[in-house]
């Protein structure tokens, strides 16, 4: 990994002294981080109960032990005997003296209108929205949809949800009609909590038509509750508005559902490749839980921190961010808009208007801010504790970028990768130790992480699988009503061990994402991530973004190619593709260097900037796309048959 000797984070004596993390070591007896991260694999019930106290987790019943493994590490039962409903975790702190009346949530709407709600009156809506649905019929164990743009409403309709022991079907608010159908038809929701619309780069996206397109679709769904903007009002329409629920709850506030640790309140679809998506199933006793250690270990997030990490409410990011803030007594700021709108400056000052704290982005929103520093940078980020990356691999000179320049070089970054299918956190880095470019400098404790061969043995050298020994806090509880393909999706490839599809190396004890394992390419009988291709591409100035495929080869079995992204080259080409290959060459070797590459407008991205290399894969093997209702760009797909094919 280049540059993986320089480290950008040099932590100083006050950070460590500071540091959650440090008082976790201190409650645990050790004061070296290695032997803390080695109690909390080994004594994972005194690890867990310690971060429960920590964490002001908030139990109706105390649970007996920390796991019960009868149905094998492939079906953990967590925290047996214990009654918990995560929400009030946070809804205690409306009790709080310190916390009662400050800033919860902060909502900012693309237009620019804020709206600002405290714990207090965080706290009485979510119970009056919550007895506003039972008033609709909604019960326990009925799933109900959430098609929400982010803001105060998602996130007491998400609270509200799980506080009556209902399950959250969250959605992503670019999908189209087919995939919010299979995705509500596969767990046979019963009702739907949506926005009528909201605002897009200046432009209403209006959702209304869709809803009621779905909802013809849909047999199960009997109820649509529709929250209503100044640009769209309830009158002439048949849904039920979102304020007349939270209003008909008033007055009938019950205490929270009493849930057995083990029972879902969500389950949040992620893209297969055979294009059926897979529900995982999230728990009480488990994601939020994971959450909060994360936010405390990881992101060092404190009382009184205001945590901005815009994200759609219909990934796993939305309900990671919501409690990344909220179950640790911050301050949540959302945002529902573009982040280059009006223009590039939109984040920053964000942070400056409500001197937030801790800030995280994918790293295509990290590349844009740096490609215009000029307006992204020019706003008092001295609020800034600390930056988060996480949804990709990021490049080390981006990395690099985002620490010094939108950090001032005071904050940490944060690597943090984990996924739909386990809540937070496999790797990430703690800010006691040092951080190098694009690395993470831990397994996350509680997490038995390694580097491993098809075999299960550790790899000491090269790439190998990451790979997890032992059940952990906040995995999924299989796929909704799919054990089989659950097992063979995870527990299969090597028997015994939790394969979570990624390529890891380990070198100067940190670990280096190089991407999804289903996306390796294998050149000159060498396994290679596409991650590592692409950060040798983006070295080069010319070029903004990149994504590497492994294409078959009659005579080779694979060849490299790659897509390139550089806005403001025009007939430079065929010198910049020397370029390229000398500097492949020179950074990799001669096999490494590209066999074909294209120049496209634009990479087919999730929303949440994912670059999606396995339907740019499919189309230059000439293979059927797969699921692509995750795709936020669609015109991209276009862009790059017409590259290919001429």
């Amino acid at each position: 990994m280049k540059n993986s000797s320089l480290s950008v984070w040099q932590p100083t004596a006050e950070d460590i002294a500071s540091a959650n993390v440090t008082e976790l070591m201190r409650r645990m007896g050790t004061d070296d981080y290695d032997e803390f991260y080695a109690r909390s694999i080994y004594e994972p019930d005194r690890y867990w109960r310690m971060v429960m106290q920590y964490c002001d987790i908030v139990w109706e019943k105390p649970f007996e032990t920390y796991l019960d493994e009868s149905k094998g590490p492939e079906f953990p039962r967590w925290f047996p005997g214990g009654r918990i409903n995560w929400v009030d975790s946070i809804l205690a702190k409306a009790k709080d003296p310190v916390l009662q009346d400050m800033d919860a949530v902060i909502a900012e709407r693309e237009p620019g209108q804020v709206s600002r709600t405290t714990f207090a009156e965080l706290a009485k809506q979510v119970m009056a929205f919550s007895a506003g649905l039972e008033a609709q019929g909604i019960k326990r164990g009925d799933r109900i949809g959430l098609l929400m743009s982010n803001g105060l409403e998602a996130t007491v309709s998400m609270l509200a949800i799980a506080y009556l022991g209902a399950i959250a079907v969250p959605l992503f608010s670019g999908f189209g009609m087919d995939a919010i159908k299979s995705r509500l038809s596969a767990c046979s929701a019963k009702a739907m909590i949506a926005s009528a619309g909201f605002h897009r780069r200046g432009k209403w996206v209006d959702i209304l038509g869709l809803i009621s397109a779905t909802r013809e679709e849909l047999t199960s769904l009997e109820t649509v509750i529709v929250h209503y903007s100044d640009e769209v009002g309830a009158s002439g329409t048949d849904y039920i508005g979102w304020a007349s629920v939270l209003e008909a709850g008033k007055g009938h506030e019950k205490t929270a559902a009493s849930m057995a640790a083990n029972e879902p309140f969500m389950i949040v679809y992620t893209s297969g490749t055979t294009g059926k998506p897979k529900g995982t199933v999230h728990v009480h006793g488990g994601f939020a839980l994971k959450i909060a250690h994360d936010s405390a270990v990881h992101f060092n997030v404190k009382q009184g921190d205001v945590f901005c990490w815009p994200a759609d409410m219909g990934w796993i990011a939305g309900s990671l961010v919501l409690c990344s803030a909220l179950m640790r007594g911050a301050t949540l700021v959302c945002y529902d808009g573009a982040p280059d709108f009006p223009d590039w400056s939109r984040m920053a000052t964000l942070v400056e208007r409500h001197r937030v704290t801790h800030f995280g982005s994918a790293p295509t929103l990290i590349r844009g801010l740096a490609a215009h520093e000029k307006v992204s940078c020019n706003a008092d980020f001295s609020s800034l504790k600390l930056l988060i990356t996480a949804g990709e691999g990021i490049d080390p000179e981006h990395f690099g970028w985002f620490q010094t320049r939108f950090g001032g070089g005071r904050c940490p970054v944060i690597n943090y990768t984990g996924g739909t299918e386990v809540s937070g956190a496999l790797l990430s880095s703690v800010v006691i130790r040092p951080i190098s470019p694009s690395g993470f400098n831990t397994a996350s404790p509680g997490v038995d992480v390694n580097v491993v061969d098809n075999d299960g043995c550790t790899v000491k050298e090269g790439p190998g699988e990451l790979a997890i020994r032992r059940p952990f806090v906040g995995m999924t509880q299989s796929f909704w009503q799919d054990d089989e393909r659950y097992l063979e999706s995870y527990w299969r490839t090597i028997p015994g061990l939790w394969v979570h599809g990624d390529l890891a190396v380990r070198q100067d004890g940190s670990f280096y994402m190089l991407g999804r394992s289903d996306d390796t390419i294998k050149l000159a009988g060498k396994r290679v991530g596409p991650a590592e291709i692409e950060e040798v591409l983006l070295e080069l100035p010319e070029i903004s973004e990149a994504a590497a495929v492994g294409v078959k080869d009659d005579t080779k079995g694979q060849k490299l190619v790659v897509f390139l992204v550089t806005p403001e080259l025009a007939d430079e080409r065929t010198s910049l593709l020397k370029r390229i290959a000398a500097h492949v060459e020179a950074r990799m070797g001669k096999p490494f260097v590209p066999a074909q590459a294209y120049f496209v407008d634009q990479l087919p991205k999730t929303r949440s900037s994912k670059v999606m290399r396995r339907v740019i894969r499919n189309i230059c093997n000439d293979m059927p796309l797969g699921d692509t209702s995750s795709l936020d760009n669609p015109a991209a797909l276009e862009g790059i048959k017409h590259a290919v094919n001429g």
